[in-house]
Parts: structure tokens; C-alpha cells; sequence
């Protein structure tokens, strides 16, 4: 499948976080060492989030997005270091047989404050997902909230894949009008979908990513997550970029929540 990772604390230089450590990002695309039977490589492209803080302290979420492999491209090591941010969201790609290679395709999916990343794969993932938005919307419809989960805006998807679909139905599930200070917000959608997904779809493998530029939140589901939190930063790795002791990994089926000097890892289900 895919390669992600998100970093929260003080500024860094956004290229830096793609080839930090000898087992970097960068380095995962070509070397990655725990696919779980999710394909050799993530050589189908590439793409990296930071964030940027208005003068009225708006908060929103730049990407810089490439269908080539990472290696191949020059800005991770000429352009992308020039670039400072106090999170960082990266991820590289090996795409599913049968879905598309192309810049839209590439990870992460931004809106607002928002930016998110799949590791994983849906199976049959046009039907179940249409069957997911259905069962939200009649939810929704109850609650006066009809606009929401109707299976046509899933057309608004940037590319016809199960990540890009994906991130249709976990923006309408996230209420993007504030900082999710609570917690809450975040982690109830992310369960939310996972469990919508697996009742339909039982072997979906739905590792998630997802940042408002102050924390972190991720979710197990089949494949390997580590996570490095100090009172200073937070990180979260599909695989360690180095041999820092420090590095937990996290079980199957869990839900990661993560900022400087906070991590919580709670049953996923």
C-alpha cells in the first residue's frame, strides 16, 4: 500500500521531514520494510502538507502533490526545505491495481485546516462506499441535515479512488468551523467511517491520517503504525525513520490521538 507521516511541534523545515533519518520517508518509497502483503514499493507518487497561520490566525493547510516518484523529484531536496511549518503531513504512494496514477490520486487530501492520508485499500470500494454514504445520509436526513452523505457528492472526490472518496465522507462527517480543542470531533469520525467500512467490507485495510496542524490522529486496521510523542513534538510513522528507542509501535485495530506531551491509544471498535 503506502507510506505516511505526521509531524506537530516546533517549526521545521517542511522537505526535511520527507528525508529525516536513515530510514526516511523518502526512503521508505523505495525500502520499506513492513508492506504486510500491500505491494514491494511507493513508487505511484507522493505528497506533502503543512500549515500556514493567517494574520487573523486562520488556520489552513498547503500541499505540494507529484504522480512521479519521490525520488525523482528535485523540490523535495531544492524547494520543499525552504518552507517552514510547525506540522507536517506526508505520504508516499503504491497505488491499488486498477486505480488511477495521477497527481489527484496522491496523498494528502486537503480542505480548510484539514489534510489526511490512506494506507490501505477498500475492496469493491465503489460499492461500499456508496453504501456507507447512504446509510449517512438517512442519518442525517433525521437530523435535518439532508445536503450531507448524499451518494452524489462522493463525484466531488479528486480522483476516482477509495482515498480520495474516502476523504469526501470523513470531510462531512468533520466539523471544520473551529480547532477541535475537545478532541472530540476528530476521533468520532474517524471511528465512525472505519466501522461503517468493515461492516460492509471485512477485509478493508484502513490505516488513516488525519491533521488540523496541531494534532494528530491515526487508525490500525491491518497495517504497521508507530508513533514517537515528547513533551516537545509529536510523530506519527508508518514506520520508524530511525533507531531513536523511543518509537512505540501500535496493535491492530487501535485509534491514535497525539500532539506534544499527550498521546492516547484506545481500542479502534
Amino acid at each position: 500500500m503506502c507510506r505516511h507521516l505526521g509531524y506537530v511541534g516546533p517549526p521545521v523545515r517542511v522537505g526535511d521531514m520527507l528525508t529525516l533519518g536513515s530510514h526516511s520517508l523518502r526512503t521508505q518509497a523505495w525500502a520499506p520494510r513492513d508492506m504486510r502483503h500491500g505491494g514491494t514499493i511507493n513508487a505511484d507518487g507522493f505528497g506533502v502538507a503543512w500549515w500556514n497561520v493567517a494574520p487573523d490566525d486562520t488556520v489552513t493547510a498547503s500541499r505540494y502533490r507529484n504522480a512521479e516518484p519521490i525520488w525523482t523529484d528535485p523540490a523535495v531536496d531544492e524547494v520543499l526545505p525552504q518552507l517552514e511549518s510547525a506540522a507536517v503531513l506526508g505520504a508516499v504512494r503504491s497505488a491499488t491495481v486498477g486505480m488511477p496514477v495521477e497527481r489527484s490520486a496522491c496523498a494528502p487530501f486537503t480542505r480548510d485546516r484539514w489534510a489526511f492520508s490512506h494506507n490501505g485499500v477498500v475492496p469493491d470500494w465503489r460499492r461500499t462506499l456508496t453504501g456507507v454514504a447512504a446509510e449517512f445520509a438517512v442519518v442525517a436526513a433525521g437530523l435535518g441535515a439532508e445536503d450531507l452523505f448524499s451518494p452524489a457528492r462522493l463525484l466531488e472526490a479528486e480522483s476516482a479512488t477509495d482515498a480520495a472518496t474516502l476523504w469526501v465522507l470523513l470531510c462531512d462527517l468533520l466539523s471544520t468551523g473551529a480547532p477541535d480543542g475537545e478532541w472530540s470531533a476528530a476521533p468520532a469520525a474517524l471511528r465512525l467511517l472505519v466501522s461503517a467500512i468493515l461492516d460492509r467490507a471485512p477485509e478493508a485495510r484502513l490505516n488513516l491520517l488525519l491533521s488540523d496542524g496541531a494534532q494528530l490522529w491515526a487508525t490500525t486496521c491491518h497495517h504497521s503504525l508507530s508513533v514517537l510523542v515528547t513533551d516537545d513534538f509529536a510523530l506519527v510513522s508508518s514506520e520508524p525513520f530511525d533507531d531513536d528507542p523511543r518509537w512505540q509501535s501500535i496493535p491492530d485495530r487501535s485509534l491514535v490521538s497525539a500532539r506534544p506531551g499527550a498521546l492516547s491509544v484506545d481500542p479502534l471498535l
